[in-house]
């Protein structure tokens, strides 16, 4: 199976991408992450106006095989919940990338995602393993 990686997205290797607008981060999950979890019947959020870091927990998806713990990509605040998936999670399968964001985020620094995987680095992390 071929997944997309956006070049213009950065990667954690537990499978969050972020897409940095000037200081406005989108945030979600792979194709690659959707794939392995199968159906999602579940997904929790931090709220808006909440300050989340690099590196921390900021919620749980659940799916019927597995439930995994979301990574931050960024420090800043919740500006944006994608409210749609916490009511039809399965739709963060139809489109990773574009309706199936989770989060926007107002950055606190932009260059942080300086230290997070290109789409190459992500995509020969997935692909080798």
């Amino acid at each position: 199976m071929s997944f997309e990686y956006p070049e213009d997205f950065k990667y954690l290797d537990s499978h969050e991408y972020v897409r940095l607008d000037g200081e406005i981060a989108t945030i979600g999950i792979t194709e690659f992450a959707v794939h392995e979890l199968g159906d999602i019947v579940f997904l929790e959020l931090p709220d808006i106006g909440e300050a989340i870091t690099k590196g921390d927990k900021i919620g749980t998806i659940e799916s019927v095989k597995a439930v995994e713990e979301l990574n931050s990509p960024v420090t800043g605040t919740v500006i944006e919940r994608n409210d749609a998936l916490i009511d039809d999670p399965e739709q963060v399968s139809d489109d990773p990338y574009g309706e199936g964001w989770f989060l926007k985020v107002r950055v606190d620094d932009p260059g942080e995602v300086d230290d997070d995987l290109t789409a190459a680095q992500y995509r020969a992390l997935v692909e080798g393993e």
